[in-house]
């Protein structure tokens, strides 16, 4: 009997076989029995057809209305010649809308498609004059005409429709489906049986059938919610092995030493650490003392002073004779921290220079696009370790960066970079270092239980003193143009204040929509390819000889050369610019405490939680912020209801929230590198918190009595596999 590794084409044949290959990807049984259903039908119960959309593979149950067939090449009787043109017209309908289909030279089917007959229909919708069809749709009846015994043969009460392609139909694959459970040997069950009954869950093999030929939905409930549970604990187990691998991997201790740089810096700090700072400052203090790489996610709310957090982390480092490696996203952001930290630490930071205190050392800046003598400068600085912190872009990871002694790897905007990035760097120290990853999204509590999983997490949630409050509006472009001149009104009136504002664009200019590193993440807005979107180059221009005329305006965006990127942030901290037209290079780690307005043009286009991080640009001093955000979104559309979400809450913890309803599993999660599907069908970060949390308990308690599963010989298997085909780029953020 086959088991669920058994190539497809001995069970179903070698051209069925071919076709789920070059179609879906599927190549076994288990791939098969894992292409779930993606809904199921009631024989009698019609498909919603205003559900359609253009350009999807659909299958819909319908019931034939009206048939009409005509010659295309003849005014009169309809041709016997089925090389003349011949068109049949059929129109299907749900009981309340109606799909036409249309099918080219094959007048015969007039005899099978009658008024009042049901079935499946299958094929790519399009429009034609305002109305959906299908053009040449694969279908199988009900009741009458051909194919019935067909399509009866796998269909009970519920009938299964399958993620599809216009060449191989939903019924096709459920035919392949069936030969399969008939023949299959049950596979190893690979939760264990106590943790089966303690959640009440249903054996492997039954899930299998019932996800596939349920009888009722309460099989149906009861085999998806065991599935689900399939891939909640394997990918729960795999992080907990992560978990207890770090915990287990011999590392350089790096307690705290009295009277060091971090003894000096917080002396010297001219304002108070939040609670939050103190406490999770202990607690990191405390993971770098172990003889054990720490390996923790830093969240908080933009503005909570992770800077601060992850400063101190890097000090104590240093004292104990390590150094401290930065990683930034963007040049930009880079040359920020660098700015930051040397003013911050002020005399700690000029090791070997005149004023430089008692202790000191240096911060070094890498990056990709600086000059011959800068680079040698920093590579030196780091390989000779007199720079105790280096702060660098990807140039961090190359191949010729050294570090004397490499301690602590501060990773700032976590999700722009992947795993594999972040352990290129971790490779550089002579034994694993301490790993802090930060972000300023806070991450709602399924997607840390998921996507961060293997690391340890803490959370700023209390904003510093003196940070002012932020208002935020949203404005309908096209239909309030006046509110529109009321904003840019807005910003002549700041900057006759002598404050300062930033317009943010979803490109740059003079490059197609998507090609710039620097684009928005486009996930709100599902309408945004209407017209393409604003560009930084465009706007500016426009604002200088219209609204703004007058004012001081810059660009800044990433195809600027290096200097010039850091020449016009010098500008704008200095207060010479009055308003800075950019990308979303400014989204993080910018801090320009005169700026108090933000517009966001094409605000649509960017994700929820990157509006978010763009709005903690401004209200960093002691003025009130305003944030706007400008669209052409339409009333009531999704886009806009969302929009209007973010204007009304300045928490990112609900932001997050928001963001993770806008987008597909997939985005969270990410894509699989080898180009396989992913594993992960069913688990829904949104529906199963619950279970989640359930599984990873269940995983922790497992890894930590049987850490190499030698007990769980069938779950071993499971977690190899999803090893083996996401090459954890489920870690990894889209």
């Amino acid at each position: 009997m086959p088991g669920v590794d058994t190539p497809l084409r001995s069970v179903v044949g070698g051209k069925t076989a071919a076709a789920l290959d070059k179609a879906l990807d599927l190549l076994t049984v288990r791939d098969l029995l894992r292409h779930y259903p993606r809904r199921y039908d009631e024989l009698g119960e019609l498909t919603d057809l205003a559900k359609l959309q253009i350009g999807e593979d659909a299958t819909v149950m319908a019931k034939v209305s009206k048939v009409h067939g005509r010659p295309l090449n003849a005014r009169g009787r309809y041709p016997t010649n089925y090389q003349q043109k011949h068109l049949l017209d059929v129109t299907v309908s749900d009981g309340k809308r109606s799909l036409r289909l249309v099918f080219f030279n094959q007048p015969w089917r007039q005899r099978e498609l009658k008024v009042g007959v049901a079935g499946l229909f299958a094929g790519k919708v399009s429009d034609f004059n305002g109305q959906r069809q299908l053009n040449n749709p694969q279908y199988q009846l009900f009741g009458t005409g051909a194919g019935t015994g067909e399509i009866e043969r796998f269909a009970g009460a519920l009938i299964p429709i399958y993620p599809a392609t216009a060449d191989l139909t939903t019924w096709t694959i459920a035919r392949s489906v069936r030969a399969v459970l008939d023949v299959l040997d049950p596979p190893a069950d690979p939760i264990p049986d106590e943790i089966r009954a303690q959640h009440g869950l249903m054996g492997l093999y039954d899930a299998l059938r019932n996800i596939h030929r349920p009888d009722s939905r309460k099989d149906l409930i009861a085999a998806r919610n065991r599935l689900t549970w399939d891939e909640a604990l394997t990918l729960q187990v795999t992080l907990a092995q992560r978990r207890a691998s770090t915990r287990d991997t011999p590392g350089v201790p790096r307690p705290a030493q009295e009277g060091g740089l971090l003894d000096a810096f917080d002396a010297a700090l001219p304002f108070t650490l939040t609670r939050g700072q103190r406490d999770i400052g202990t607690v990191i203090a405390e993971d770098l003392a172990r003889p054990h790489p720490m390996y923790r996610l830093l969240q908080g709310e933009v503005g909570s002073g992770k800077t601060v957090v992850a400063l101190r982390a890097m000090l104590q480092v240093v004292d104990a004779g390590g150094q401290a490696a930065l990683l930034a996203p963007t040049e930009v952001l880079a040359a920020q921290h660098a700015r930051s930290l040397r003013q911050l630490l002020g005399p700690l930071a000029l090791a070997g220079e005149l004023g430089a205190a008692d202790p000191a050392t240096r911060v070094a800046l890498l990056t990709g696009s600086q000059g011959a003598a800068a680079r040698r400068e920093a590579l030196t600085a780091a390989a000779d370790g007199s720079a105790g912190i280096v702060i660098g872009t990807h140039a961090l990871i190359q191949e010729a960066v050294a570090f004397s002694d490499l301690g602590l790897v501060v990773v700032d905007e976590q999700h722009r970079f992947g795993v594999e990035q972040r352990d290129a760097l971790r490779a550089k120290g002579q034994r694993p270092p301490h790993v802090l990853v930060m972000t300023a999204t806070p991450i709602p509590r399924t997607v840390a239980m998921t996507v961060y999983g293997d690391l340890e997490t803490s959370a700023l949630r209390e904003l510093p003193a003196g940070r002012s409050p932020i208002s935020s509006s949203v404005i309908p472009a096209a239909e309030r143009p006046q509110w529109l001149e009321r904003a840019w009104t807005r910003v002549r009136e700041e900057a006759a204040l002598g404050r300062q504002a930033y317009v943010v664009c979803p490109r740059i200019g003079d490059e197609p929509a998507g090609s710039s590193p620097d684009d928005a993440e486009n996930l709100l807005d599902a309408e945004a390819s209407r017209r393409p979107p604003l560009a930084v180059v465009d706007v500016a221009a426009e604002l200088t000889a219209g609204p703004l005329a007058g004012l001081a305006v810059e660009i800044l965006h990433g195809r600027l050369a290096a200097d010039d990127k850091e020449a016009v942030m010098r500008r704008f901290a200095a207060g010479e610019t009055d308003v800075l037209v950019a990308t979303t290079v400014v989204e993080v780690g910018v801090d320009v405490a005169n700026a108090t307005v933000m517009v966001v043009m094409d605000a649509e286009r960017f994700g929820l939680s990157q509006l978010h991080q763009l709005r903690g640009r401004i209200g960093r001093g002691q003025a009130p912020g305003l944030c706007l955000f400008v669209t052409e979104a339409p009333a009531g559309s999704p886009s806009r209801d969302r929009l209007e979400a973010v204007a009304a809450t300045t928490d990112g913890f609900v932001v997050a929230r928001l963001d993770l309803e806008s987008r597909r599993e997939g985005d969270v999660l990410g894509a699989a590198q080898s180009g396989r599907q992913s594993q992960l069908r069913l688990l829904s970060l949104l529906k199963h918190e619950a279970l989640i949390a359930e599984a990873r308990a269940v995983a922790t308690a497992l890894v930590e009595t049987d850490p190499d599963l030698r007990d769980h010989p069938a779950l071993a298997a499971d977690v190899a596999m999803l090893a083996w085909d996401e090459r954890a780029a489920f870690l990894e953020k889209a």
